[in-house]
């Protein structure tokens, strides 16, 4: 959501840091009823760890709004470069972990769930990044969780992030001249109903497909967006025309 929202406010002529900060915030808010429908089809199959979801959640909203208070005063280039960097790195960790024969025990120990939550917090808020690119990679391999548990709570842990997100930007950006129409500060309200309405459906088929596919394919599957995802946004597509 969030390179092709940068992409279509920037061709209607906004400046780039607005269009930046419109693109984060109005995705943080579309993600939020797509997180709810995906969890609600995850948890239904059982994958949902409520506890860790609900601790990392409620540490992570609040890291989340002081990330969108601190991308509303950073250059939109400076984001964009940053989400990119991000998005590769977290690729590259999941790409270069080995797998394991033997599944090890999830680790069930919330201060390490909250140690790991502020700062996925922040990153959620900053980069207008809804978290599972950020946290499916933790859960993982700092907390042991197996793949289709860690895709299943970090959907579920969303909820609450994009919230404190979602807060950050709307009163960081009120009082912020030229908006698009019908903003309430760096969301923008048109572009969130059409994400939402086609996203939320979707989540529905991405969640049993996720349920029906190897760990080792939703693995390759995770890191490959997860590459094209830093490279649209470092500006690589358009250096090579």
């Amino acid at each position: 959501m969030t390179p092709v929202q940068c992409m279509l406010f920037t061709n209607r002529g906004i400046p780039i840091d607005m269009a930046t900060r419109l693109a984060f915030g109005t995705t943080l808010l579309a993600i939020l009823p797509t997180a709810a429908s995906g969890a609600w089809r995850h948890s239904k199959q059982g994958a949902v760890w409520w506890r860790a979801a609900i601790i990392m959640g409620s540490c992570g909203t609040i890291a989340a709004f002081g990330g969108a208070s601190l991308a509303a005063h950073l250059p939109g280039a400076a984001l964009r470069i940053a989400f990119g960097v991000i998005v590769i790195l977290a690729g590259i960790r999941m790409l270069a972990s080995r797998e394991v024969r033997i599944e090890p025990e999830s680790k069930d120990n919330p201060w390490l769930w909250v140690a790991w939550a502020i700062p996925i917090g922040l990153i959620t808020g900053t980069l207008g990044i809804g978290g599972g690119v950020v946290a499916v990679p933790i859960m993982v391999l700092a907390l042991k969780f197996k793949m289709h548990n860690a895709v299943a709570t970090s959907l579920a842990m969303i909820i609450f992030t994009s919230i404190g997100g979602v807060i950050g930007y709307m009163i960081n950006g009120l009082g912020v001249p030229n908006l698009p129409a019908y903003s309430i500060g760096y969301v923008n309200l048109p572009a969130w109903f059409l994400l939402a309405v086609t996203s939320v459906s979707m989540a529905q088929v991405g969640a049993i497909t996720a349920h029906k596919l190897p760990a080792r394919q939703l693995r390759y599957i995770f890191v490959a967006i997860l590459f094209y995802m830093g490279l649209r946004m470092l500006g690589v597509f358009g250096w090579l025309g």
